[in-house]
């Protein structure tokens, strides 16, 4: 890990291995061709699958998490006046995406109520529920607030009323417990909290029937969709798509960054995934409680939050563009890695742009303490 990274939310480091993976492969792809280096998946699709307690059969491999999404839901066959739900957190091409569904197909986006920190009301949602909803989509935990949702109770709320629950856990695979969740589908990325590699996001879709499954509500559902990137095969002369989550997947793309990323999850698996969470919450919790107060700036989350994606609101008075851009720069200049967070990022929860702070396992917590005194207007020697 380079001495100073603190951008894991925004993209991660590789390990060697990883690295090694990568070239290793497109070195291959030069000596017998790009079709003939063929990468085995298999395990890796396995062992992404069982960190949400799926299938490898369920994984579908793309660019990234928004063109997941935009797979998902873009070939989701929702009728005219169908009630999709979200938060005020969401992400913003997410949102985006459900606003042209909106205006295209006649999709009505419902916002679920949220408390202060932008937390799911699991009460609110309930009755949301009641009222009649045909899909539910979440971050896990947002790229712009380190508030981890209480997804498991949310996956129940959503099977007990029939309502498919869409999880975007580009922010939490990696970094928090993503198993018992029971989500009709997972959309997430290589680069955050797995360190893999960048150009690959992935589709785990455990609640679409299979050719030996009984298909229920939410199987035959997600059945109904059309895929939108290009997973068919030819029947009497007529497209037809392939089963499972293979109808999402993109054919062309870089296999190099697809075999990175299954080297990368072999080694999350190996690491010990328990111990990274609870090393991540560690470090999450010490970075808010160092940065708290530090020259003005406030965390944007509970300060025990368990999670290490930290953000940081700018000092009142302050032009908030002006003293986040100033901040990532003092902290870069310290050879600080750290991330700045634009109000489109989640244009509905975002007044400000925020800073964030994002350690991986192995970071230096004397980074954090140097940070602290950057933004405190402190010598880096005190």
């Amino acid at each position: 890990m380079p001495p100073g990274h603190l951008d894991a939310a925004g993209c991660n480091v590789p390990s060697d291995r990883v690295l090694d993976a990568v070239v290793g492969h497109l070195r291959r792809e030069r000596e017998v061709g790009g079709y003939g280096a063929v990468a085995d998946l298999g395990t890796a699709r396995s062992a992404l699958a069982a960190l949400v307690g799926a299938h490898a059969r369920d994984v579908a491999f793309l660019e990234s998490g928004t063109a997941a999404m935009a797979a998902l839901l873009g070939g989701w066959r929702l009728a005219p006046g169908s009630r999709v739900g979200h938060t005020r957190a969401e992400y913003g091409s997410t949102l985006m995406l459900l606003r042209r569904l909106a205006a295209e197909r006649g999709v009505r986006p419902v916002e679920v109520p949220v408390d202060g920190d932008s937390r799911v009301d699991l009460d609110a949602l309930r009755e949301v529920l009641a009222g009649g909803l045909d899909l539910l989509t979440v971050p896990h935990i947002a790229s712009h607030r380190g508030v981890v949702q209480p997804a498991r109770e949310i996956g129940r709320l959503c099977r007990e009323a029939g309502v498919p629950l869409v999880l975007d856990v580009c922010q939490s695979l990696g970094h928090v417990d993503t198993g018992g969740i029971g989500a009709a589908a997972y959309v997430g990325t290589s680069r955050k909290w797995l360190a893999g590699p960048r150009g690959v996001g992935f589709l785990i879709t455990p609640g679409l029937a299979g050719p030996d499954r009984e298909p229920d509500r939410l199987g035959r559902v997600m059945d109904a969709a059309a895929p939108s990137l290009g997973g068919h095969f030819w029947v009497g002369g007529q497209p037809s798509p392939l089963t499972g989550a293979a109808r999402y997947e993109s054919a062309e793309a870089s296999m190099a960054a697809r075999s990175g990323l299954g080297v990368a999850v072999l080694e999350h698996r190996a690491l010990g995934p328990a111990a990274l969470h609870a090393r991540l919450a560690e470090l999450g919790v010490t970075a808010r409680r160092l940065l708290d107060g530090a020259g003005g700036w406030r965390a944007g989350e509970p300060l025990g939050e368990p999670s290490a994606v930290v953000t940081l609101r700018p000092p009142p008075g302050a032009d908030p563009v002006a003293a986040v851009e100033e901040a990532g720069a003092r902290a870069a200049a310290a050879s600080l890695l750290v991330g700045t967070v634009p109000v489109a990022r989640a244009p509905l929860d975002l007044a400000a742009p925020v800073l964030r702070v994002s350690p991986a396992p192995g970071a230096c917590e004397e980074s954090l303490h140097a940070l602290a005194r950057i933004l405190a207007g402190r010598p880096l020697s005190a």
